[in-house]
């Protein structure tokens, strides 16, 4: 098996500097296509005359790649879903008005069909209901659904059935976001603003020019501008970008630079088969992922020098210098692309610095410190008071997608146990970080993910991945020579024995009905840090299974995006395969 084991290593390090691109150095990686995304996309477009032949071809892919049983899940090897399934079964009664075809028709019977065995009807209020199960108080993307299907339907009547959004408080200033308890996250407000305008202008009827919209329009407009990117799109989101240009336009305001930018940004987006992904890519992410395998893997005849430096100097470039005027975050993060609509946040913070030191273990004269202080200082500027990292901005703590959360937290607590000495107040930062992740264990020893889940486990969440990415942080934790405590014994012990018990009688792990790639490689990667012998003979299990499934590397859709949308990344389960077939872990 070892020879198996070098043999599957070289072709997976080979694949990947293959997959690179050939100007930069670097790794974009390909999300999967979303019916979400293309089925807005559709509709924001569909009025215009230049983009008819991408339009009909994003009809076809929606029709292509609708389930057996009549819905439509995120990506093209999801289940079906609510969301997805009532946006694009929207976007087919809008084309169905245009044009209509038999299998357009049986499309949308299908759909409707799905719609009623799930939730027991079509109606809007029943959607509305449906919804609500789902996001809870988040009105983060329930509102854009519903303001999308009374846009679609053309009905005037469904305006009053939507619920508010308090637009008007965008015009405040975003250090005073937190404390109004917003019912949407730190990073829409653009819909906040447009869908909110939107809304308000449109139940009103008649009346619409005497809205709270119509009267602040000016400001809100502006504002909406200014956190608008040159290139149009917002946060370089495909479904934001189009919940804010469908609103525009709804209101009238189809001619606006902020409506035109945003469509142009959308129709870059659409691939040639008609579809679109959620986002432009995850450059930044990918390619800090893919230069720690590589570097684990210590093999500078195929990955030399030069080469690793080059991407070093490329990650310095991408790390933002001012404070960002959409989120208001100070200078010194990352954000997971290099495209204009990125912002920082903690995870690709966390995986820049990481990257940077590996590369700086081999032995690079890339000048990083002033670079890595930066960064360890904004990440400690964002650590919030329960000791947890958020994703974007602290304090942001009500819903779900704002709050601390432990694989952000342990991501973070690698790069301060890597560069400890380059950060002022690094032990307490570590201190709090470790309390924070001991307050969030599990009884059965795992901890839950915010970005990361299963389509198929009881309740979509991945424990696997949670408990695998703070077991990893946890043992590094020792490695470094910071003092154990009965506390951390307790939690290293209870994650591996946790891990240990989910493994698959055949090697894998997987939180849905079988095991994945990037599920298995990121528990191997984890547990190979241990020397205990049942982690060891589970670590050789996994590398098997790894090798035995082949080349044939298919990823799966594990990745959790904004307001919960799934996705698949095809640089995932190579990354984290080649990872854990490294021979040793980094310090061996």
């Amino acid at each position: 098996m070892d020879s198996a084991i070098t043999a599957f290593r070289r072709t997976a390090i080979e694949s990947l500097l293959r997959m690179r691109d050939p100007d930069t150095g670097v790794w974009t990686g390909e999300l999967s296509s979303s019916a979400l995304s293309t089925a807005l996309t559709l509709v924001a477009l569909m009025k215009e005359a230049s983009c008819k032949d991408q339009t009909e071809a994003s009809v076809s892919w929606l029709l292509t790649h609708q389930n057996g049983d009549g819905g439509w899940g995120d990506t093209s090897s999801s289940r079906s879903n609510l969301s997805t399934t009532l946006l694009v079964r929207s976007a087919l009664r809008v084309v169905e008005r245009r044009r209509t075809s038999e299998v357009l028709c049986a499309a949308l019977q299908q759909s409707d069909a799905w719609l009623i065995r799930k939730i027991g009807g079509i109606s809007f209020p029943t959607l509305a209901k449906a919804l609500q199960e789902i996001y809870q108080e988040d009105r983060t993307f329930a509102v854009p659904i519903l303001t999308f299907v009374a846009i679609c339907e053309e009905d005037v009547r469904l305006w009053k059935k939507i619920p508010a959004l308090p637009f008007l408080f965008a015009l405040l200033p975003h250090s005073l976001y937190r404390f109004f308890k917003l019912e949407v996250v730190s990073y829409a407000l653009p819909a906040l603003i447009a869908i909110g305008m939107c809304r308000n202008r449109c139940r009103a009827g008649k009346w619409r020019g005497l809205t709270l919209s119509a009267l602040f329009a000016k400001p809100l407009l502006a504002k909406l501008e200014k956190l608008q990117p040159e290139h149009g799109g917002f946060l370089d989101a495909t479904p934001l970008t189009a919940f804010v240009a469908l609103a525009l336009e709804q209101m009238g305001y189809e001619t606006h630079p902020v409506t035109q930018r945003a469509k142009a940004f959308l129709k870059a987006s659409l691939r040639p088969d008609g579809s679109c992904a959620i986002d432009s890519n995850l450059r930044i992410w990918v390619t800090s992922l893919v230069t720690r395998a590589l570097l684990a893997c210590r093999d500078e005849q195929k990955f030399p020098r030069a080469e690793q430096e080059r991407i070093a100097r490329w990650l310095l470039s991408k790390q933002f210098q001012k404070t960002h005027p959409y989120t208001g975050a100070k200078p010194g993060g990352w954000a997971w692309t290099d495209c204009v609509g990125g912002v920082p946040d903690s995870d690709d913070t966390s995986g820049a610095l990481i990257a940077l030191y590996h590369v700086k273990q081999q032995g690079s004269e890339v000048s990083v410190d002033e670079a890595v202080r930066a960064g360890l200082a904004w990440l400690m500027s964002v650590q919030n008071s329960d000791g947890g990292m958020p994703t974007f901005c602290k304090g942001w703590g009500r819903l779900p997608f704002d709050r601390s959360c432990p694989d952000i937290s342990a991501h973070a607590l690698l790069a301060f146990l890597y560069w400890k000495d380059l950060a002022v107040g690094a032990e307490e930062t570590i201190e709090r970080l470790v309390a924070y992740l001991a307050r969030t264990h599990c009884e059965d020893g795992s901890w839950i993910p915010l970005w990361f889940g299963n389509e198929e486990s009881a309740l979509k969440l991945n424990p696997i991945i949670g408990t695998a990415r703070v077991l990893d942080a946890l043992l590094q934790l020792l490695k470094t020579g910071h003092p154990s405590s009965p506390v951390i014994e307790r939690m290293i012990a209870r994650s591996i024995a946790f891990l240990l018990r989910e493994q698959r009688p055949e090697g894998s792990w997987g939180a849905g009905t079988c095991g994945t790639h990037e599920e298995t490689g990121l528990a191997v990667i984890a547990l190979k840090k241990s020397p205990l012998p049942s982690a060891r003979e589970a670590v050789a299990r996994g590398r098997r299974w790894l090798v035995e499934q082949g080349q044939e590397i298919v990823p799966a859709p594990i990745g959790l995006y904004f307001s919960l949308l799934w996705y698949h990344e095809k640089m995932y389960p190579w990354v984290w395969t080649l990872e854990a077939l490294a021979e040793n872990d980094y310090d061996a």
